[in-house]
């Protein structure tokens, strides 16, 4: 099954007899939450879901978003009315980081069917409603390890045997400025690969074609093992998942550059040069 869908397809599915479970992921980063957005205009049955709570455990030395508690994230799914058995939408602004956080840890707790949808919000032309919806609970039980993560030592590793890709922007990367986390510059061996290189100015997602092209011209030939990460492992989803468009499996490190630079002993590089 393709990891994205288009608007039209999604309103087809909805109008279908076994519509799927949509989940509605708007976010945006240092909060607060996008609830009041859903409330106002959402797509029709979807259920709203808070990356910050639901998302991701508290932040502190695992990095600002680690994994979330599979409890917390189980009961959270089961209260949107994901189930294992049903197809499930999930969808934010338009950006796509938090949808793509949505999809990668539904993924990685072995959710067998979960698609991103293509432009998010911004490229839905369908009905609307507005107001709280009450969904009817899902069964949906989390069971962590379905696709591949990476934890510090390892993203470190495969920076030096296979290709780690580093999704934030370009000056991020060379350290020529850090506004969130206390020091600049990436994981040696990392090779920078912003996330806006993945979509059209559209909002959308390039062609699968263009983003083989794109990511084998980064080194993922398909003779190494790739990983990402980012700030804090929503954007490094958005790779990810950019990479599964592309036919390439990839791994998430989850802590990213948020756990990496808070340990003084990790070594960091600056510069536009992976070493």
């Amino acid at each position: 099954m393709n990891a994205i869908i288009s608007a039209s397809r999604l309103a087809g599915d909805l109008a279908g007899p076994n519509p799927p479970v949509v989940l509605d992921i708007r976010w945006q980063l240092g909060g607060p939450n996008l609830r009041h957005a859903y409330a106002e205009a959402h797509i029709p049955g979807a259920a709203y879901v808070d990356l910050d709570t639901e998302l991701a455990a508290p932040a502190g030395a695992a990095g600002r978003h680690p994994l979330p508690d599979p409890e917390v994230f189980g009961r959270a799914m089961r209260a949107a009315g994901v189930s294992a058995d049903r197809d499930v939408v999930v969808y934010d602004g338009g950006l796509g980081w938090a949808a793509a956080r949505a999809w990668w840890l539904l993924r990685w707790t072995g959710h067998p069917s979960v698609r991103v949808l293509d432009g998010g919000f911004a490229a839905w032309s369908g009905p609307v409603e507005d107001g709280r919806r009450d969904v009817a609970a899902g069964t949906f039980v989390p069971a962590p390890g379905a696709v591949p993560l990476l934890d510090a030592d390892g993203a470190a590793s495969l920076a030096r045997t296979g290709l780690l890709l580093d999704a934030r922007a370009a000056e991020r990367y060379r350290g020529d400025v850090e506004p969130i986390d206390r020091v600049g510059g990436h994981i040696p061996g990392a090779v920078s690969a912003p996330t806006t290189g993945n979509v059209a100015e559209s909002g959308c997602f390039r062609p699968a074609g263009e983003l083989a092209d794109r990511f084998k011209s980064l080194g993922a030939d398909g003779t190494s093992e790739v990983g990402v990460y980012c700030g804090s492992g929503v954007s490094g989803a958005h790779e990810v998942l950019a990479l599964a468009v592309a036919g390439i499996p990839a791994a998430l490190y989850v802590g990213s550059w948020s756990e990496w630079s808070q340990d003084d002993g990790r070594p960091v590089a600056t510069g536009p040069d992976p070493q």
